[in-house]
């Protein structure tokens, strides 16, 4: 067992022998005494330059004395090294710079010693490599010399005073070497460098595009925004105003679609503002449309009915300071509103929109209200249903307080011909049903967003209620199904429709997400359905996640005898059946096709486009927007 030990151990010692293990480089926290001597400019190098010195002086005084026992030398020696270390230690700590202050005597031992090393270096091996490249003696002096600077140069943490300007600042190592020699502080070495670059010649600018489109992202929004080819003078005007914002005084007599533009703009570069503002509050406005009054005060929107007293439309989104004082003026002045879009002003009480309706509620045609949490409720409908009799438009959408009782109400508001619903409590069938029954014969649009408790009762009660909707929304219902939909549009006397969205009205069950054995939502009988009675006057179809379309349905609703003249708009996203050869068929069955979507359906693969068709959200790695140039 010992032989074993004894031969294990000399293998492993000839191992070490034969291949010696590098060294450990560890390193740990400093001493006070290391932090003291950094901040002084007191390092191994200068320290052990000093103790050369001192053995040279005390040689030089031996052989002039006499010579004396190597003890007695080496103690003098030891002594003279602490008394000086201890003297340059005191010095250093009330230098104001490293080098400077010093007596003649220290002065020239200094000189001594640099000249001694600068010998030393010109028989070193760093010397003559750089001498290579040095013909000149005195080229080769300074070459010596600044291989001399470079190893007595401050290290990175120690104190220096600046070649310029003298301040005492701490060495790193991007400090930059001043003209003269020395460091530089930071403020004097970014002078310097700007010297020295602008010095330098200039850099090629890089080449800009040319084709006046600008960037590729530029060129995708406009795309999106269906703003195709070259842009017309009126655009550019547009766009050339709301980059000078500052220097416009008016708008001048500009229609109003182009002042309608000019808000989305401001809006949209947050642009609108106290300042801008009075560029479309002018004494002869009658419509004014704010689509961010975020940055405007309680002031700025009383100022609005101040200045434009025949104001007949108004609309602000985000009118977060929209408050009772603004309604108070409002309703003490003699303005006739027709329209009144409100977006966000949920610091407006329920007491105040009272007022309005039943001072100002006989002139009203229009009222659309957004975001005011729980100060627009039942109540508030059957105040307008009394003082509302020319109300032809409602909309109230992310509503807390509004419940089915108020659902019914709406029923009795017997002019209206535009309704829209996207309310926090659910609503019932029955709710829905009530209302549809007495204004359904004159109403043009019904929205009803996120209805998942409406049932088929509430699609038969459009059929048998509903004869000139032009416009029908219903989204994200999880209890109609397919034979309702085929219900709805079979033999329906109402005339074609325009717009159609039915998105998300579809089967939900996570344990079965597949199946669909009873057929809810809107699946591939409904759609055919659709196609047949609206699709000859449908200019925007939105079937978003209606999966249990199938792939037959599609391509017999897109044969090749079928065609639908005014469609433009094609939401298709997240049907799974949808092949490169449906949307060839849609293209080629749709004229006027603009913008299909088609997001989520991952057999498209690589479809031809048309010129001037948009196909949004294709799988594919040339980007989520195609351009068809074909």
């Amino acid at each position: 067992m010992c032989a074993h030990r004894v031969r294990r151990s000399r293998a492993q010692n000839q191992d070490a022998a034969g291949s010696p293990r590098p060294t450990r480089n560890i390193t740990g926290p400093q001493s006070a005494l290391t932090d003291f001597l950094a901040s002084h400019n007191i390092s191994a190098r200068r320290i052990r330059d000093d103790a050369e010195l001192r053995r040279m002086e005390a040689n030089n005084r031996a052989g002039i004395n006499g010579h004396t026992s190597p003890v007695e030398e080496a103690e003098a020696v030891v002594a003279e090294s602490s008394a000086a270390a201890a003297a340059a230690a005191a010095a250093a700590a009330g230098e104001q710079s490293s080098g400077r202050n010093l007596t003649g005597t220290q002065s020239s031992k200094r000189k001594k010693t640099e000249q001694k090393t600068i010998e030393k270096i010109k028989a070193s091996r760093a010397f003559k490599k750089r001498k290579k490249h040095v013909d000149d003696s005195d080229d080769s002096d300074e070459v010596a010399r600044a291989i001399f600077e470079e190893r007595h140069a401050p290290l990175p943490g120690q104190m220096e005073n600046c070649a310029i300007c003298d301040k005492r600042f701490t060495v790193t190592p991007y400090s930059v070497a001043g003209p003269d020699g020395g460091l530089l502080c930071a403020p004097c070495g970014r002078e310097i460098a700007k010297e020295r670059q602008g010095a330098q010649p200039n850099k090629k600018k890089p080449r800009k595009q040319t084709g006046g489109v600008g960037s590729r992202r530029s060129i995708q929004s406009r795309i999106l925004d269906g703003d195709v080819g070259t842009k017309s003078l009126a655009t550019l005007c547009v766009q050339t105003l709301a980059k000078n914002v500052d220097m416009a005084e008016s708008l001048g007599d500009l229609p109003e679609h182009l002042v309608d533009k000019i808000a989305r703009i401001f809006s949209k570069r947050r642009l609108l503002r106290p300042e801008t503002l009075p560029l479309f509050a002018q004494p002869t406005t009658e419509s004014i449309k704010i689509y961010d009054g975020a940055n405007l005060s309680a002031q700025d929107y009383i100022s609005i009915f101040q200045v434009a007293p025949n104001l007949r439309s108004f609309k602000a989104r985000s009118a977060i300071q929209f408050k009772d004082e603004v309604m108070d003026y409002l309703l003490s002045r003699d303005t006739a509103l027709e329209s009144f879009y409100l977006h966000g002003a949920n610091l407006l009480s329920e007491e105040k929109w009272h007022e309005l309706f039943e001072k100002k509620g006989q002139s009203l045609k229009g009222v659309q209200v957004y975001y005011t949490d729980r100060h627009f409720g039942d109540d508030t409908i059957d105040v307008m249903a009394t003082h509302c009799p020319n109300l032809s438009r409602l909309k109230i959408e992310n509503n807390q307080k509004l419940t089915e009782k108020g659902v019914e109400s709406i029923g009795n508001l017997s002019a209206l011909e535009h309704l829209g619903l996207q309310l926090h409590h659910p609503l019932s069938s029955a709710s829905i049903t009530s209302a549809v029954s007495k204004i359904g014969p004159k109403l043009k649009t019904l929205s009803l967003k996120i209805v998942p408790e409406a049932d088929d009762g509430v699609l038969q009660m459009i059929h048998e209620s509903c004869r000139s909707l032009q416009k029908l929304r219903i989204t994200e219902s999880e209890k109609m199904t397919d034979q309702g939909f085929v219900n709805l549009f079979k033999d329906w006397v109402n005339p074609p429709l325009q717009k159609v969205d039915l998105q998300k009205c579809r089967y939900i069950d996570a344990s079965r997400p597949r199946a669909n054995d009873e057929n809810v939502g809107l699946c591939s009988e409904g759609f055919k359905a659709l196609m047949a009675h609206s699709g000859p006057k449908l200019v925007d179809v939105n079937v978003h996640a209606c999966r249990h379309i199938s792939q037959q349905a599609f391509e017999d609703v897109f044969d090749e005898t079928a065609v639908y003249p005014e469609l433009k708009r094609l939401e298709i996203s997240f049907c799974e059946e949808v092949t490169d050869f449906i949307l060839g068929s849609i293209f080629r069955a749709c004229p006027k096709i603009k913008e299909v979507n088609v997001f989520g359906c991952m057999k498209v693969k690589a479809v031809r486009v048309p010129r001037g068709t948009i196909l949004v959200g294709v799988p594919n790695a040339q980007g989520m927007i195609t351009e068809g140039m074909d």
